[in-house]
């Protein structure tokens, strides 16, 4: 079994710029530059067998080059039950229509619709335990959150496993969207 997902990186720029809000929650356990991303299709654990048939469809996704930009902060969870902080993203057709692709290639590989609706965001920090007030004063230091445009041109998928220090990220493989 793997552990799979389907996703577009955040660049380097974005990525530093972005953790350099990564302070005053100490519930949270913050995201490593290198592992921001945009999720576009969460997978789960699926047979090696099936991980090749999702890799199939992904390859013909296409869709063409884009631009997008981060827009805003936000929460997973509501009072006591805050499990994540993100930042958010600028409405978006073309990324939309690449998680819409990448959904049709995950149900065309066998497997199940996916359990939650999509949401697009970066997840910052995962939070345990989390002080509603705090993390609302979070939230109003960084709600203006924007990021200049920035290019997406491939997108990748993903494994993932837990670690004591939290999810580590390998590509498995990239698709260009030209």
């Amino acid at each position: 079994m793997i552990r799979l997902f389907a996703a577009v990186v955040v660049p380097g720029d974005i990525g530093h710029a972005l953790a350099r809000r990564q302070q005053g929650l100490p519930c949270a356990r913050w995201r490593q530059v290198e592992s921001l991303h945009i999720t576009l299709r969460f997978v789960g654990d699926v047979a090696e067998n099936q991980a090749d048939d999702l890799d199939a469809e992904l390859a013909v996704v296409g869709g063409g080059p884009f631009e997008i930009a981060l827009a805003g902060v936000g929460v997973f969870g509501e009072g006591a039950d805050i499990v994540s902080v993100w930042a958010g993203l600028k409405a978006s057709e073309p990324l939309k229509r690449l998680a819409a692709r990448c959904e049709t290639a995950a149900r065309r590989a066998g497997l199940k619709a996916a359990a939650r609706a999509w949401r697009p965001h970066v997840t910052l920090a995962y939070l345990r335990h989390a002080d509603p007030v705090r993390v609302a004063a979070w939230i109003a230091a960084h709600n203006l959150l924007k990021s200049p445009p920035f290019p997406v041109t491939a997108f990748g998928l993903y494994s993932t496993r837990r670690t004591a220090a939290g999810s580590a990220y390998r590509l498995e493989r990239s698709y260009r969207l030209d």
